[in-house]
């Protein structure tokens, strides 16, 4: 099979709902249509001994939560797929964030009952900064929920993108009979079990299908269906590609109904990989030199022998296990003999790789988040991936200082990783860590604990608004507890303002000094 065909195969996305939404269960369900697993478990409490595949950290058992993104491969019909499982939880990473540039496409759950909830907003800004395709399954139609025109609508006016049901259901809750598939042109009819019965359009007017008809939810939904076939948006493949457009499914994962023909619709639509920008240009996926972008660092997946992955997205051409890559930032030349594919915790050494794929590469320490590994002559750097302002700040300091190796090495890699960020006080040495949420340094202490064998202590700063600046335009004198000078890990300069009403103050009295807002700058476009 050429380079181009085995390109061509690659699907890879990511999975991004607000907690609870459903995004493990689809996930799982996925992974048996890829007969990875036998059977999917709920997480429902750490009683249970029975975790989601993709959760493996031994924090994320003891809670019932993701904390980390997993990512897991496998063959599904015609196609290769690799799936971004990303953290739910409201205290989520920039680790969230750093995968999603990653992947070709996102598939974004909704929960029925509850419609557009926060972090589902948080991670859609993400992806519509960087024009990525975006796919939506409305989960648990089995419950009592929400109107579907309704959760549409709310689709459209809270993220301000088009909306196309690819499906549209009948009923919901004890009433739910099934959904009509616009592509397929079927009725697929909800049985309560796994089994689902596909009714073409054109048999539903037989005798047999009649007290189907009498129901008062099918004839609502066939309304419905007909309003939109007139008067909704039409379906625009162009549009999608562009993040213009998402096209909807309705189902339940949990059931599970409607997820198949959700995920064999989705898989012939979305995108395979496509070129991304660098300093010498676009690279196309299919060019014969392998190159690839580390995302994300992960340190101690197997704590029994403290090993370092380094996650890299391949961009471009063919990686085979012992060939040799450059590293530009460290002007190394590196032979990656020793990588693999995952399903979460699960490893298998891979022998060869091609663009859209993910692999783990072992990281002997000199990876960085962000590094470009390319073969041959060339030689080039895929564009610097964004690094998203903290929201909240703690000092930290090593409860027993006789532990300071160890104190030291923990900050560090955790660090390496993006688990979290690290700030250096400007007129003391004082330690500064900041994270997107709480949940974070809950993770990051447990992990220092366990991993490092140091117990750390944290005081909290509170909530702090970050604004870069421009050394050349610094002058210390003028900031103070309200606009708390540190320095990132890079030696940049930052102001933590303590809330808006300090950092206007600060705006109004000091309009000279540029204050630079990362989330908002424009290396978040691709």
């Amino acid at each position: 099979m050429s380079l181009q065909d085995e390109v061509q195969k690659r699907r890879t996305f990511a999975i991004i709902s607000h907690p609870d939404a459903g995004k493990t269960t689809l996930t799982e369900r996925l992974l048996l249509f890829g007969n990875l697993i036998r059977s999917a478990g709920t997480v429902k409490g750490k009683k249970t001994g029975k975790y989601a595949t993709s959760d493996w950290m031994e924090i994320e058992k003891q809670r019932g939560i993701s904390v980390t993104s997993s990512v897991m491969n496998f063959p599904y019909k015609d196609f290769q797929v690799n799936i971004l499982d990303t953290p739910g939880h409201e205290d989520f990473s920039e680790d969230t964030y750093r995968t999603l540039t990653a992947v070709d496409s996102v598939v974004m759950i909704i929960d029925a009952t509850k419609g557009i909830e926060a972090q589902t907003k948080k991670l859609f800004k993400v992806c519509r900064m960087r024009g990525i395709p975006i796919f939506t399954f409305i989960n648990k139609m089995d419950r009592e929920s929400r109107e579907p025109l309704d959760l549409m609508e709310e689709i459209e006016e809270v993220l301000d993108i088009e909306t196309y049901p690819m499906n549209w259901p009948v009923g919901m809750g004890k009433q739910f009979l099934g959904i009509f598939d616009r592509q397929g042109k079927q009725f697929i009819q909800f049985n309560g079990n796994e089994e689902e019965n596909s009714i073409p359009y054109e048999a539903l007017n037989n005798e047999e299908h009649a007290e189907l008809r009498s129901q008062s939810s099918y004839k609502v939904a066939k309304d419905e269906l007909e309003l939109l076939d007139e008067a909704g948006d039409s379906y625009s493949l162009d549009a999608v590609m562009a993040g213009e457009q998402t096209p909807v499914f309705f189902g339940s994962a949990l059931a599970p109904f409607g997820v198949q023909t959700f995920f064999d619709t989705f898989i012939s639509m979305a995108p395979a990989p496509v070129p991304r920008k660098s300093t010498e240009g676009l690279i196309q996926p299919d060019e014969e030199e392998f190159s690839g972008f580390i995302f994300k660092i992960q340190a101690n997946m197997n704590p029994a022998h403290r090993d370092r992955v380094a996650f890299l997205r391949v961009c471009s051409g063919k990686f085979e296990r012992g060939m040799s890559v450059k590293l530009a930032r460290a002007n190394k030349v590196i032979k990656l003999s020793q990588t693999q594919q995952f399903v979460a915790s699960s490893r298998d050494t891979v022998e060869e790789a091609y663009a859209g794929d993910i692999i783990g590469i072992y990281d002997p320490n000199i990876y960085r988040i962000g590094d470009t590994l390319v073969s041959g002559k060339k030689q080039f750097d895929y564009d610097e991936l964004p690094q998203f302002p903290p929201e909240l700040y703690k000092k930290v300091t090593a409860k027993n200082v006789m532990k300071g190796k160890q104190f030291n090495k923990g900050i560090e890699q955790l660090v390496q990783e993006g688990a979290i960020q690290l700030f250096k006080g400007y007129r003391n040495d004082a330690r500064i860590i900041g994270a997107v949420g709480e949940l974070q340094y809950e993770v990051f202490q447990h992990r220092m604990k366990a991993e490092y064998n140091t117990e750390v202590m944290l005081e909290s700063i509170g909530e702090r608004i970050p604004r870069w600046l421009n050394e050349d335009q610094l002058d210390p004198s003028i900031f103070d507890e309200r606009s708390m000078l540190v320095q990132d890990r890079e030696g940049n300069y930052v102001a933590l303002f303590k809330n808006d009403f300090a950092l206007n103050w600060f705006h109004d009295k000091y309009p000279k000094v540029e204050l630079i807002d990362l989330f908002e700058s424009n290396q978040y476009n691709q």
